[in-house]
C-alpha cells in the first residue's frame, strides 16, 4: 500500500511530500504509518532531510543516500512556507562561475535554520534578514524551478559572507568568473539593499580585477552615502594595513585570485 502510493507520486514526477499528507490518504493510524515509512527509508527508497519531510530515492540517488539539494530545496521551503534563494557558491555555480564544485549546498533564509545532512548531501542556511527583497531568477530542474540569486546579487552575498565562502581569494576568484554576467546598473540597485560596506569592499575588488568601468558606475551610484572605514577581511586586524582612500577600505588582506 505504501509502496504503491509512492511510486504514484514518482509516477508523476513527485519525489517529496511530507508525512501529513501522506496520512490524509492512507487509513492507519501515524504510528503504523511512521513505521512504515522508516522501513523504506531503512531500505534506502526514502530519505528524510527534514522532519516529517520524505523524499524517494530512485536507484541512481540511493547510494548518495539522498536526492540532489536542487531537487528537494524548493519543496522543503515551499513546506516550511519561508522564502528562500540558492545563493552564494551554489548561485555562483548556477551561473557558471564555480572555480571549484562547492561541497556544500547553499541557501539563503530570512529565518536562521540549522545546517541539513541527508546521507552525503550537506545544505547550508545562511541568514539574511531582508532576503525577499533580493533580485533572483527562476532555474529548471529535473524536479521543477529553483530560485536563485542574480549575478549582481551573488557578487555582493560572496563579499558579504566570505567565511562561508573558503575565503577572499576564493571569493576574488569566482567573481572574475562571474563579473562578465554582471549588469552594473542591476549592481548598483542590489548595492542599495546591502550594507554599504558589502559595497565598499566590493568596489575595491572589482578595481583589482581590471574591472575600472563596472567599479566606477558602482561608485557613482554611492554618492551621497557615507563611506565608514571598513576591514577588506571583516574580523582581522587592521593594524598597518593600508586603507584605500577611495572605498574607505583597510588592506588587512593580500589577494590572490586563481586566474
Amino acid at each position: 500500500m505504501y509502496l504503491e502510493l509512492i511510486d504514484e507520486f514518482a509516477a508523476k514526477g513527485r519525489y517529496c511530500f511530507s508525512f501529513n499528507e501522506i496520512a490524509e490518504k492512507l487509513d492507519a493510524s501515524p504510528v503504523a504509518i511512521k513505521s512504515a515509512l522508516n522501513r523504506l527509508k531503512k531500505k534506502g527508497e526514502l530519505a528524510v532531510p527534514y522532519q516529517e519531510f520524505y523524499v524517494i530515492l530512485p536507484p541512481e540517488h540511493r547510494v548518495r543516500g539522498c536526492l540532489p539539494p536542487q531537487q528537494f530545496i524548493p519543496h522543503l521551503m515551499h513546506h516550511l512556507g519561508e522564502v528562500y534563494y540558492t545563493g552564494l557558491l551554489s548561485a555562483a555555480e548556477f551561473h557558471g562561475a564555480a572555480h571549484h564544485r562547492p561541497q556544500v549546498f547553499q541557501v539563503v533564509v530570512a529565518k536562521a535554520r540549522r545546517p541539513i545532512e541527508c546521507g552525503q548531501i550537506r545544505v547550508e542556511f545562511i541568514f539574511r534578514k531582508n532576503a525577499a527583497v533580493i533580485p533572483t531568477e527562476p532555474r529548471n530542474t529535473t524536479a521543477g524551478i529553483i530560485q536563485i540569486s542574480t549575478p549582481e546579487a551573488t557578487a555582493l552575498d560572496l563579499i558579504g559572507y566570505v567565511r562561508h565562502c573558503a575565503g577572499l581569494d576564493n571569493v576574488a576568484t569566482v567573481l572574475a568568473e562571474l563579473v562578465e554576467k554582471i549588469d552594473i546598473r542591476q549592481l548598483a540597485e542590489v548595492a542599495a539593499l546591502s550594507p554599504v560596506a558589502w559595497a565598499q569592499r566590493l568596489g575595491y575588488i572589482l578595481e583589482l580585477l581590471g574591472e575600472n568601468d563596472k567599479a566606477n558606475v558602482l561608485a557613482d551610484s554611492l554618492q551621497g552615502l557615507h563611506f565608514m572605514p571598513t576591514p577588506l577581511v571583516p574580523g582581522c586586524d587592521i593594524k598597518g594595513a593600508k586603507k584605500n582612500s577611495r572605498w574607505q577600505v583597510f588592506i588587512n588582506s593580500e589577494v590572490e585570485p586563481d586566474i
